[in-house]
């Protein structure tokens, strides 16, 4: 089987942890704004959902792959905390970087409009951040050695 480039490991690495982050970041702006938080708890909800949903979809598959809870957890979390962390800061940072947007109500278009172009900006900025991390046998590196040792699970 061929090994896929590092760069395609590395955009597929960030594709998974943007779908736990976006679902983290998203319904914790959602409940935010829906209970009429301020910026500051909103943002901090929405980060800890990320991490929440960012960790369990990868523990998930690591489980899959064959590894007990006590081994899944720390290779879980050397897989995707750089990442999710890279991800929030940049995501986060554009948000608040919008005038407005954070005010905007979860009906409005510059509300969700800028939370997709805050994340896919976030992807382009955390896709180089993965690919350092698995061509130095880190990151998402971590989970796919595990994936190669179970091939039915792939």
């Amino acid at each position: 089987m061929e090994t896929p480039s590092l760069t395609r490991q590395a955009i597929t690495a960030t594709l998974h942890c943007l779908t736990g982050c976006a679902i983290g970041e998203v319904l914790g702006m959602v409940l935010g704004t829906a209970f009429g938080w301020g910026n500051l708890a909103t943002i901090v909800l929405s980060v800890a959902l990320a991490f929440l949903f960012g960790y369990a979809l990868t523990l998930r598959s690591v489980l899959a792959a064959g590894l007990a809870l006590g081994a899944a957890i720390p290779v879980t979390l050397a897989a995707d905390t750089a990442s999710i962390a890279t991800m929030e800061v940049v995501d986060n940072a554009v948000i608040l970087a919008v005038p407005g947007a954070m005010e905007a109500g979860l009906t409005s278009a510059v509300f969700w409009l800028t939370l997709l172009f805050s994340l896919a900006v976030a992807f382009v900025v955390t896709v180089p951040v993965n690919r350092f991390l698995i061509a130095r046998g880190r990151g998402h590196a971590v989970v796919h050695e595990h994936h190669t040792h179970h091939p039915a699970h792939h």
